[in-house]
């Protein structure tokens, strides 16, 4: 099982903005726990996401010479794209296109006729700088906004991204709707459908509801998760102050349960715990 750490989902959304030299400390804290990936920053305006407007600075700090974890930059467009790619500590661009219309609008200001050219370019751009692109399907269980929505067109557009040669998908429960039994259904279903690529799991939770999800993702197949530390995160353009991103502990907690171990820095993992409430 893949565990990706998502800091830059939880920071994206707070009203402060955290100093530099904390996020950099608190990430590279991170760096030593025994994640696959770290979602670590984001190439986007920093109008639109301030908080994360010295993701070039925090890269520099970043300390990977004694860590096996690959780091992952969101972009919301091509320009995103290029800057990211110029770093070669960023191993994988992540780029969110949505289900929604209306919440594409909202998050990228775009039609989603117009983020699927984005991807197209994009996937371009990674395959010629030896990047791999990461493609989030935002509302991917449903959306509050009264938009089409069934599993099926996550098929629909899972085969799009698949004909581009796009690998790893991961359809996202943005606003916390999906239940345990819709989980399930529909990554049984693209698993079935697309057997090559590697599907991952992003999903929102209120508390309590966290190891039910988790369960529901072990028992559909899925080999990937991501999760925040401490539950904290959530969309900042879907706001619901209860529903945050999966907590990486109760993940690995139930992972065990699972009979799922993980490689993980139990020491590291407790250092990052503590900073997390200082960060948050």
């Amino acid at each position: 099982m893949k565990l990706i750490e998502c800091p830059r989902d939880a920071m994206q959304g707070l009203d402060h903005f955290v100093p530099t030299d904390l996020k950099i400390q608190y990430l590279n804290t991170l760096l030593q726990v025994g994640f696959d990936t770290l979602d670590f920053g984001s190439f986007v305006s920093p109008k639109a996401i301030p908080q994360l407007r010295d993701t070039a600075e925090v890269l520099a700090g970043l300390t990977l010479s004694k860590t096996k974890t690959k780091l992952l930059a969101i972009v919301a467009n091509l320009r995103g794209a290029e800057q990211a790619v110029l770093y070669p500590q960023i191993q994988y661009v992540g780029f969110p296109l949505s289900i929604s219309e209306t919440f594409q609008q909202r998050n990228t200001n775009k039609s989603i006729a117009q983020a699927l050219v984005e991807v197209v370019n994009i996937q371009k751009l990674c395959l010629s700088t030896g990047k791999q692109l990461v493609v989030y399907l935002s509302m991917g269980f449903g959306n509050p906004y009264g938009d089409p929505y069934s599993p099926e067109l996550v098929v629909e557009f899972t085969e799009q991204l698949v004909q581009l040669g796009i690998t790893i998908i991961a359809p996202s429960d943005t606003v916390g709707s999906s239940t345990p039994e819709a989980i399930e259904v529909l990554f049984r279903e693209l698993i079935q459908a697309f057997p090559k690529v590697e599907f991952g799991a992003h999903l929102h939770a209120r508390p309590g509801e966290a190891d039910a999800k988790v369960r529901a993702v072990v028992r559909a197949g899925i080999q990937r998760i991501d999760g925040a530390l401490r539950g904290f995160g959530g969309c900042p353009m879907a706001a619901d102050d209860l529903t945050g991103n999966l907590p990486t502990e109760e993940i690995i907690q139930t992972l065990a349960s699972e009979g799922i171990t993980l490689s993980i820095n139990q020491a590291a993992l407790q250092k990052s715990l503590m900073l997390a409430a200082g960060v948050f």
